[in-house]
């Protein structure tokens, strides 16, 4: 089975940089989709970034230029490399994998990152 084991979360001043990682077994994550989604309190879950099978990556609008999702091929992880942080940013941040039909939509534990000052 598909399991997905995150690590990385933690407080970060406003300006800091964190990078979440997120270790995969049962699922190769070069032949997946790869996906960082986050929730904050009393706000509805959202996609912050994503990586397809050939590479291609989406992010949402408010994280372009500060944050970097990342494949490790080797080790079969992914990364959440994340940049500038602001206040906004602090939410529960969730490492899933889109296996496909076979596979199906894994999703990790969750990772608290508190921004504050």
């Amino acid at each position: 089975q598909v399991r997905l084991v995150q690590s990385g979360g933690g407080l970060v001043q406003p300006g800091g940089s964190l990078r979440l990682s997120c270790a995969a077994s049962g699922i190769i994550f070069e032949f997946a989709v790869t996906g960082w989604y986050r929730q904050a309190p009393g706000k509805e879950r959202e996609l912050v970034a994503r990586i397809t099978s050939s590479g291609t990556t989406n992010y949402l609008d408010s994280v372009k230029g500060r944050f970097t999702i990342s494949r490790d091929n080797i080790k079969n992880m992914a990364y959440l490399q994340m940049n500038s942080l602001k206040l906004e940013d602090t939410a529960v941040y969730y490492c899933t994998a889109d296996g496909g039909p076979r596979l199906g939509m894994t999703w990790g534990r969750g990772t608290q990152v508190t921004v504050s000052s």
